[in-house]
């Protein structure tokens, strides 16, 4: 009931991740993000695999290692799909013998793609596509536009209802995170979330690293 991406910006060392699905609130189970990569744990969901996932790649464990240890940690690993990427470009995959409906995955270049219930096998290889073909942009772009490209080949099997996205660039704070819980259009929701956020995202670090060159909050009582 998911697709999902992980990928790295071989430009800037950026990490993040993107993932929709019919599920509520997908990203709070399924995305999880940092500076020294990305986890995706997604199909029948274990949460603790993805917690698990980013402390090993914390630690310095590379994509392979970590998706191996996630499989090993606890029982059931039948039912899971799991993917990571690395700070390096590494990437590894696994999905259980129970994957649930239409199953794929796709080691691209800095980028690892992976989905379940879905429309048909075409859609990861047209993330992975989309995401390959867009090197240059920001990596919010990048993701964004592979989501888009999911979904424009076929999707999830299903209505969709939740998606969202997490970039992290050299900080342990992801410089954009945005997620849509619920709607009927979670997909240009959150393309809509995003084009309200990328013009602000800056100054919400400047905020962090340097208060009095940062602008004003625009809001009321703000002096």
């Amino acid at each position: 009931m998911t697709f999902s991406l992980a990928g790295r910006c071989a430009r800037t060392g950026a990490m993040g991740g993107v993932v929709c699905s019919s599920s509520i609130a997908v990203p709070s189970r399924c995305l999880w993000g940092s500076a020294q990569g990305v986890v995706l744990s997604q199909n029948v969901t274990d949460p603790r695999l993805g917690v698990l996932g980013i402390q090993l790649l914390k630690q310095g464990f590379g994509a392979g290692s970590v998706v191996t240890q996630m499989v090993a940690a606890r029982a059931n690993a039948q039912w899971r799909q799991l993917a990571s990427i690395d700070t390096d470009g590494e990437t590894a995959v696994f999905t259980g013998e129970n994957g649930l409906g239409t199953t794929a995955t796709v080691m691209g270049r800095d980028c690892v793609a992976a989905g379940n219930l879905l429309a048909n096998e075409e859609v990861i290889a047209a993330m992975v596509k989309a995401f390959e073909a867009r090197a240059d942009a920001f990596l919010a772009e990048r993701l964004l536009a592979a989501l888009e490209a999911g979904a424009d080949a076929g999707g999830e099997a299903g209505p969709v209802h939740s998606a969202g996205f997490c970039v992290f660039d050299n900080d342990v704070w992801p410089v954009a995170e945005l997620r849509v819980d619920w709607s009927e259009t979670p997909i240009a929701d959150l393309r809509a979330l995003w084009l309200r956020y990328a013009p602000q995202m800056n100054d919400y670090a400047t905020r962090a690293r340097n208060p009095e060159a940062a602008p004003s909050y625009g809001v009321p009582g703000d002096l």
